[in-house]
């Protein structure tokens, strides 16, 4: 055991940063939305060193925010029946949660198996049950800041 640690460190590069593991991206996509998704997936890229790869993560994460809240706001001002709109407020977020998920174990879990193989490490929850939470804060901030720029746009 302890000679095939030494092999493995001369012929492989012992990883030194954490990484976000599948399912921690599919409960902090839960718990703090397509904002915490794209973080941690774009964080994971930089970790193997795939920066194109985390800058299209953001690009993605900016248009799915603003598609997922549009039509929240989209459903609430059009009338149609509860149900309906009670059903989509589930779909939307179980819907864009599954596609997180897919896409980190289809683009990311082969490299997240080496390198937690190859001795690197998993993230703690608590961190990103910290991060979820700042990412919550950061867009209850926008929201806020939208609905106040569109008050002040009614009495102009």
């Amino acid at each position: 055991m302890e000679k095939e640690l030494i092999e493995k460190s001369i012929f492989v590069e012992i990883p030194t940063k954490k990484i976000y593991g599948s399912l921690a991206i599919g409960i902090a996509t839960f718990l703090g939305g397509p904002l915490v998704a794209g973080y941690l997936i774009a964080e994971n890229f930089r970790t193997f060193k795939d920066n194109k790869k985390a800058k299209i993560t953001w690009i993605i994460t900016i248009v799915t925010i603003i598609l997922s809240y549009g039509v929240f706001f989209f459903i609430k001002n059009i009338n149609l029946p509860n149900e309906i709109i009670n059903i989509s407020y589930i779909i939307i977020p179980v819907t864009y949660i599954a596609v997180t998920f897919y896409f980190a174990k289809i683009f990311q879990e082969q490299k997240s198996n080496e390198h937690i193989k190859n001795g690197g490490k998993y993230y703690s929850w608590w961190r990103i049950m910290l991060i979820a939470m700042i990412a919550n804060f950061i867009l209850a901030l926008l929201i806020s800041g939208f609905f106040l720029f569109y008050i002040a746009l009614m009495f102009l």
